[in-house]
């Protein structure tokens, strides 16, 4: 099957294709040879937001609180 590169340099792979492997928004793209491989990834947040927020009230911290910790951390008064 073609994809076609356009003068941006993007590719529009055909739905066959896609259809093929799992659903993924994002592709690692590397070179082997003259080939390039395409491989499906899925990008986690680096930690749960829902996590934090959920620690931060079982400590009993303010907005406030957390506002004066980053301030703290940037070494801002």
């Amino acid at each position: 099957m073609l994809a076609k590169l356009t003068s941006k340099n993007q590719l529009t792979l055909p739905k066959e294709v896609l259809r093929m492997v799992p659903r993924a928004e994002y592709f690692d793209a590397t070179v082997e040879g003259s080939t390039i491989v395409l491989r499906p990834v899925r990008i986690e947040p680096a930690f749960d937001l829902e996590l934090l927020r959920d620690r931060v009230a079982t400590l009993g911290l303010t907005e406030a609180d957390v506002a004066q910790a980053v301030a703290d951390v940037r070494g801002q008064p």
